[in-house]
């Protein structure tokens, strides 16, 4: 009798058990409610608010920028023109909306004709192969062109010149000679489109995007008066001479139609 009684002392009435149940019930029932609405708030994103352009920096990736601001890198690459394997450039300025009109440049020329987009420029490293046939067969003379023709060339350099396009000894433009400091010219009207010292053999170097396909580089600058989005005129200090990324103070100026190299003298005045 006595072990009866002391389980007797630990029972408990049914209706205090109920009580127990329901209350458990009701405390789970919320803890519940509750948990399944805090992650919605810790999950709830917070991007950046994009800029309109936004410059390069080093240690960025396409995707970084895109994940950044909260946007798909394929829609970045489709508005700045940049195809796989999606590679951007140190002081590259990239296009983060896609509103508004684009910036042109503020000639006459340039506004007549479709708006300058930004895209990315690449200056293959490698010897251009070609045969010997094909060096032959390079005009030497300055050939009549209506999309040159659509913009008013100058001479970068007052300089005299070292060497003259050749792509069999991988010579893709002119060489100007001169002082540290001389006076570097924009060939012709657009807008800049690189203007940075990423590229280690060009040293620093500047790329200028015209209308009708034309961009103009120049390279091995000691000192560099745009920067990536600037519009230029023909005859406009861009950048000072120096040796940079080379071993003599010179100016390298190259002229590509749609991405592929051409001499210079078809588009620059003979005088």
């Amino acid at each position: 009798m006595h072990v009866v009684s002391q389980y007797r002392l630990f029972a408990v009435p049914s209706a205090l058990l109920k009580t127990i149940v329901l209350s458990t019930a009701v405390i789970s029932t919320v803890i519940l409610s509750g948990c399944a609405s805090k992650p919605q708030i810790q999950n709830a994103t917070r991007y950046a608010t994009a800029p309109d352009y936004y410059t390069v920096r080093s240690g960025d990736t396409l995707s970084g920028i895109a994940a950044r601001y909260g946007l798909a890198y394929t829609s970045v690459a489709d508005m700045n023109d940049i195809t796989p394997p999606y590679r951007i450039y140190v002081g590259q300025s990239l296009r983060l909306k896609d509103s508004g009109s684009r910036r042109t440049t503020t000639t006459q020329a340039v506004t007549q004709a479709a708006p300058i987009q930004r895209q990315t420029v690449q200056i293959p490293t490698a010897p251009v192969k070609i045969t010997p046939a094909v060096v032959a067969n390079v005009p030497t003379a300055p050939v009549a062109s209506s999309k040159a023709s659509a913009l008013r060339w100058v001479k970068p350099s007052n300089g005299s010149v070292l060497q003259n396009f050749n792509l069999a000894n991988n010579i893709k433009g002119i060489r100007y000679a001169g002082n540290v400091g001389d006076t570097i010219y924009a060939a012709a009207d657009g807008q800049v489109v690189y203007a940075a010292d990423g590229l280690k053999e060009y040293g620093n170097l500047i790329l200028i995007k015209h209308i009708n396909g034309y961009i103009s580089a120049y390279a091995h600058n000691s000192k560099m008066n745009v920067k990536s989005g600037d519009n230029v005129t023909a005859g406009q200090k861009i950048a000072e001479m120096g040796s940079s990324g080379t071993t003599r103070t010179m100016l390298e100026f190259q002229v590509r139609l749609d991405g592929k190299p051409i001499d210079p003298t078809n588009v620059l005045p003979l005088n």
